[in-house]
């Protein structure tokens, strides 16, 4: 698949998929509907798209999942992470903040910043400099 660059931001095109691992040197946007059949290593910010999947592991510097977005693997950030609503992440390993939105699905969440819990959520252990479990924002 060709993915499109505009400076140090790369983007996928949307509803593509990709058999092999992939390294990007930059931001990377992925669309919604894309599918990554290896692992992805990102050196810059990812935002990876609504029902996108990762079959294996991710890296990247700061990472944003989007709704209902799977990484079958675990996902290792070097800044912070932001799961949103109803994403499933095998285990988390972050340098920053982890925000887990409601209905995400994740394993163990290990944090130097602080674990900020909105809603109800599966998990397994969240260990941070600090854990806050705040109100849905939603109600």
């Amino acid at each position: 698949m060709k993915i499109y660059r505009d400076g140090d931001t790369f983007i996928a095109p949307r509803g593509s998929y990709f058999e092999g691992n992939v390294k990007i040197n930059g931001d990377f946007i992925v669309p919604s509907g894309t599918h990554f059949w290896g692992h992805l290593n990102v050196l810059g910010k990812l935002d990876l798209g609504p029902k996108s999947s990762v079959k294996s592991y991710v890296e990247s510097k700061d990472a944003v999942i989007g709704p209902g977005a799977i990484i079958s693997g675990n996902l290792d950030a070097k800044g912070n992470v932001t799961i949103c609503d109803n994403a499933k992440v095998g285990n988390i390993k972050s340098e920053g903040d982890v925000v887990l939105r409601p209905g995400v699905e994740v394993g163990d969440v290990k944090s130097e910043g602080t674990i900020f819990v909105y809603g109800k959520i599966m998990s397994g252990k969240l260990l941070g400099r600090q854990v806050k479990v705040l109100r849905d924002p939603r109600i």
